[in-house]
């Protein structure tokens, strides 16, 4: 029998190609189910210490992921500077958040519905001017008491943090923010400077995304050993 198989779905298993991958974000699942349990707003976001991080990929799948467990979930796209989620869900993104915020109308009008099973998205929308402001909005507050009132969880995707101060606005309105590094790329410094920068907003870091992490020939051989319930290299039993 077919079945309708989302753009989205074919990403997802064109990026999350092997089991290492896919165990990853099943294990950054349960940490944010289990650190938003006590929490009734489970709106997150996140962002990165710098540009090509990986925030936008790292937004995708765990939003899909989360939608699996047939939770309610809705992704927002507030990188309002370089959108870039229309484009892995390959949809049209000419109606999105700046629509609505500009505009003051129905929010729902603005959201393209089931692009994955129990995920909706919000595209960015007409990249405006002034896109700080606009995420510091009354209005944009409004709408976030909105949607964590009609979802289970909402994914918001930003801007670089270390860049521009469009997610340190959204990380003092929401349960937290996860930033996500890259290994060879994001130094120490420039991840130290984004926990800060949450700090000071009175924000709550969630936890940090290692992306293109390369573990030793070691570290490998261990997880071989645990996958197989040998226990340790050499270890005596």
């Amino acid at each position: 029998m077919a079945t309708k198989q989302h753009s989205s779905d074919r990403s997802i298993a064109q990026i999350t190609n092997s089991f290492e991958i896919v165990e990853a974000y099943k294990t950054l699942r349960a940490n944010l189910i289990f650190s938003m349990a006590p929490m009734s707003r489970k709106v997150i976001v996140i962002s990165g210490p710098e540009p090509n991080t990986g925030k936008s990929t790292t937004s995708c799948h765990i939003a899909v992921m989360m939608a699996q467990t047939s939770k309610r979930v809705l992704l927002i796209d507030a990188d309002l500077r370089r959108p870039k989620l229309h484009r892995f869900f390959r949809v049209n993104h000419a109606g999105g958040l700046t629509s609505h915020l500009l505009s003051g109308g129905d929010w729902e009008k603005c959201v393209c519905k089931e692009v994955a099973p129990h995920l909706d998205l919000m595209t960015a929308g007409p990249i405006p001017p002034n896109p700080s402001e606009l995420l510091g909005s009354q209005r944009m507050s409004h709408f976030l008491d909105q949607v964590a009132e009609q979802y289970d969880y909402v994914f918001i995707d930003t801007s670089p943090i270390n860049v521009v101060t469009d997610a340190l606005v959204l990380s003092a309105r929401t349960a937290g923010t996860v930033l996500v590094a890259r290994q060879n790329q994001t130094g120490y410094d420039e991840l130290q400077q984004a926990i800060e920068g949450i700090k000071k907003v009175n924000g709550t870091l969630l936890g940090v995304v290692l992306n293109d992490y390369q573990p030793s020939l070691s570290e490998e051989k261990r997880l071989a050993y645990r996958q197989y319930g040998y226990g340790e290299p050499n270890e005596k039993k």
